[in-house]
């Protein structure tokens, strides 16, 4: 096995050989000896230990030795720097270890989980088609009756004697619990059943239905829904007061999320709307008054803002069992208290808008009209003369582009 190799520790150290069978006329680490070789059938003398060479020390092969102040006292029989010792001593602190970076923190938008008790997840309850519990309930009413009918029902003298009450308490017992548990499902509903509490299922059929009767039954509507908000009063990028109207579909997905994961989901979805649609106008700007018209960077994208909606929404609601499809703003324009000044800045830039772009119109027909005239050769101009027709032909083209054209 190869010994350490330290960057630090170079020369002798690197072999896997002892230093004492270096070639012949080598020298070693200490002072005053010569090295193990001698002359060729001569055997060589161990050289007088003496100390470590300092640091950039190189000895007489030129191998550079390492600092005690890296390694370490070594304490040895042979001295403190005996090359049988020098590979086994550990270097300590040659190299300083890099500082660990910090892991950057990203930070996201915080959202619910998409299941906030994963014991509360909509499950079937038990149930049968109500038929069969009318069916019990009449069989047990004709044998009650026929026991009234043909047997003494007064106080029994022996508990032997007491079987007619007994039958015909069992069947007024049995009577109560089919016609107790008997329900009638309607599409679009659902039955969501809990018992001291706890959630014990859902019935989702139609019809007439029976299930047990102790458990509390509370209905649910399934169907889908769409709710239209009240003006709603927020503020785009640029602090600009807006009134929005948005537009909601919805449906209950999981009746056990939607009853017991919230107090009231319908309110809950109305608190979620309204928050939505502060965080979703606010990034950007209602118009842009720029040389461009509005794009797709401002809130009349209707299609865009309605998507981001929809996104948000659904991930608020999706832990309480409600589902969104779509969430789209109706109504989006100015609060009362600006709307008349940014008419009149949209006005305005709509108006230099229509300058600009019959001026860059007017500029195009002179060009053409000039460069036509000169190619031809029907004029023959100097600088002073292109410059006056240039200007002759601009106004007479505005005037006739600009506002006499509208009035005409």
């Amino acid at each position: 096995m190869r010994p350490y190799r330290d960057p630090l520790v170079l020369g002798p150290l690197f072999r896997d050989e002892d230093p004492r069978d270096a070639p012949t006329g080598a020298t070693g680490h200490g002072t005053g000896g010569t090295g193990p070789g001698g002359p060729a059938g001569t055997p060589g003398t161990r050289g007088t230990p003496g100390t470590a060479s300092s640091p950039g020390t190189t000895s007489a092969t030129g191998a550079v030795v390492a600092s005690t102040d890296l390694m370490g006292p070594v304490t040895t029989p042979g001295g403190p720097a005996d090359p049988d010792t020098l590979r086994r001593a550990p270097v300590r602190g040659a190299l300083p270890r890099p500082a660990p970076q910090p892991t950057p923190v990203t930070s996201s938008p915080r959202t619910l989980p998409p299941v906030l008790d994963p014991e509360l997840v909509e499950r079937p309850a038990w149930s049968c088609s109500g038929w069969w519990a009318l069916a019990v309930a009449a069989l047990a009413t004709t044998g009650a009756a026929a026991v009234a009918r043909y047997q003494d029902l007064r106080a029994p003298a022996s508990p032997a004697e007491a079987w007619p009450l007994v039958l015909v308490a069992g069947c007024a017992v049995l009577t109560l619990a089919a016609l107790g548990g008997l329900r009638r499902g309607r599409t679009g509903h659902a039955w969501s059943l809990t018992l001291f509490g706890r959630y014990r299922g859902t019935i989702r059929r139609t019809g007439l239905v029976w299930s047990h009767p102790l458990p509390r039954h509370a209905r649910v509507d399934v169907r889908l829904r769409h709710w239209r908000s009240e003006p709603l009063s927020v503020v785009d990028a640029e602090g600009t007061a807006l009134r929005a109207v948005v537009l909601v579909v919805w449906r209950v997905k999981d009746t056990s999320r939607a009853l017991l994961g919230v107090d009231d989901h319908t309110a809950y979805l109305r608190g979620q709307v309204e928050s939505a649609t502060v965080r979703v106008l606010s990034r950007m700007p209602a118009d842009s008054f720029g040389p461009e018209p509005a794009g797709p960077g401002t809130l009349r994208d209707t299609e865009a803002v309605g998507d981001e909606l929809t996104r948000l929404l659904a991930s608020e609601c999706r832990a309480v069992g409600v589902e969104v499809f779509s969430a789209r703003p109706l109504h989006v324009e100015y609060a009362p208290e600006v709307a008349a000044a940014m008419q009149r800045r949209r006005i305005a830039s709509l108006d230099a808008r229509h300058r600009d772009s019959v001026l860059t119109s007017v500029l195009d027909a002179v060009d053409d009209t000039v460069h036509r005239m000169s190619e031809r050769g029907l004029v023959s101009l100097d600088d002073y003369e292109r410059k006056a027709l240039v200007k002759d032909l601009t106004v007479a083209f505005y005037t006739a582009r600009g506002p006499a054209a509208d009035a005409r």
